[in-house]
């Protein structure tokens, strides 16, 4: 499997999903599919991050949009985190690394002077028709889900 490219659709995936068993592109169909990349569970930034995503999730909804949260955790730390926070969204438990290698999140870090291998902090929009339309890389939390959901309302104008 290649990996994704901006304008052209996105090869079909599917991965364990909190609460719905397992998320695959096609539960989008018809729909635009946010997807945001963080690197792990119950830290500070992720938190927010998901926190954001869950403040303006019926906005989302309201612009036809699915939200889901890609981490390397485990699927049992994913319900715990979920239900910490009360996210509306599911949370995709990606440890073999399918998705991130085809979303190409997986970067080389430096944590405390080592440097490890870990998830970019990184977001996506598909289009209804599974396109990827858009990409933020090395994502700042601050003001980041305010700007995807302004380009979500962007291309519902331009589908129009």
């Amino acid at each position: 499997m290649g990996q994704v490219q901006l304008n052209k659709k996105v090869p079909t995936f599917k991965a364990p999903a909190t609460g719905a068993g397992n998320f695959s592109l096609a539960d989008a169909k018809g729909k635009n599919l946010v997807i945001y990349f963080y690197p792990k569970d119950n830290t500070p930034g992720c938190t927010r991050e998901g926190q954001d995503f869950r403040a303006l999730y019926a906005k989302f909804k309201r612009n036809q949009t699915l939200v889901v949260g890609v981490s390397r955790d485990s699927l049992a730390a994913h319900e715990k985190f979920s239900a910490k926070q009360d996210f509306p969204f599911p949370l995709l438990s990606d440890s073999d690394e399918t998705l991130c290698r085809l979303f190409d999140v997986i970067k080389e870090k430096n944590l405390y002077g080592k440097k490890v291998l870990g998830i970019e902090r990184s977001t996506f929009l598909i289009d209804a028709a599974g396109k990827l339309r858009r990409e933020w890389r090395k994502v700042k939390v601050d003001g980041h889900v305010e700007e995807v959901l302004e380009a979500v309302r962007e291309l519902n104008r331009d589908a129009k």
